[in-house]
């Protein structure tokens, strides 16, 4: 591998190690308190797609009259993440996107999704993004988890925004956490399952194979230039330290 990543994934050792360790993991231990970390993680699946679609925009041309932008073997990483994030296929073959997967999961659940569905419905009327997060996140930790990474985006700068996707956002699901809705779902199989399937698939696809595309991303992004790998490890290392802040605002919640 790169020595360049393997300084990136040396440098955030410690905060990521922290997160899979968060003693969160322990509490959520009742299908209510499950129902309330899906209330509020539910914003970092819809973060992480915002990160998406701006490497997207980035790295491919999404505009008419088309041009060639960029590397094609960088398009070819962004898109082939894309298709499988935006139209995956659910637990019933139905293609969904991973966020509309998540929240037809939290349905499932019995828990709410009224406050998720009023924020989107503010985006679609045209509100700023800051504006809408302060409208309707309630809890200081999480709205700094959001503006962060519409802070990352704001950057516009490629290779910050693939190294906050794919070392802050992928692979963070630790064994305890899977252990802990496998059991729920052997007492409530028809709430649990969709949930449990997300997870499944989300390590299946995410933690795998979109992970691998998403570091050859961030190598191809930074290239040769020092500059660029000191930048996307600093932003890694705070998009981790930011997602311990959420874990602590969901912790304090149930």
């Amino acid at each position: 591998m790169n020595t360049s990543i393997e300084q990136i994934k040396k440098e955030i050792a410690v905060d990521r190690q922290a997160l899979l360790t968060h003693p969160l993991y322990k509490k959520v231990e009742r299908l209510d308190q499950l129902q309330l970390f899906t209330e509020q993680h539910v914003y970092a699946v819809f973060d992480f797609m915002s990160l998406l679609k701006t490497l997207q925009q980035l790295l491919t041309c999404v505009q008419v009259p088309w041009v060639p932008v960029g590397h094609p073997n960088t398009r070819y990483l962004i898109n082939e993440i894309v298709l499988g994030e935006e139209s995956d296929v659910d637990e019933h073959g139905v293609r969904r996107s991973h966020f509309e997967m998540y929240v037809n999961a939290m349905q499932q659940l019995g828990a709410s999704t009224a406050a998720i569905a009023a924020f989107l419905e503010d985006l679609k009327k045209g509100m700023l993004i800051q504006e809408v997060i302060k409208k309707h996140v309630e809890h200081p930790k999480v709205q700094a988890f959001l503006e962060f990474t519409f802070e990352v985006i704001a950057t516009q700068k490629a290779h910050v925004v693939a190294a906050v996707f794919t070392f802050g956002r992928e692979d963070l699901i630790p064994e305890m956490f899977m252990n802990l809705v496998k059991e729920l779902s052997s007492s409530h199989p028809e709430k649990i399952n969709p949930f449990k399937y997300y997870l499944e698939r989300h390590i299946e696809v995410d933690g795998d194979h979109h992970s691998h595309l998403a570091i050859e991303m961030v190598t191809e992004l930074c290239g040769d230039d020092e500059n660029k790998w000191r930048e996307a490890a600093e932003y890694a290392k705070r998009s981790i330290q930011f997602r311990y802040q959420l874990w602590d605002a969901i912790l304090a919640l149930i």
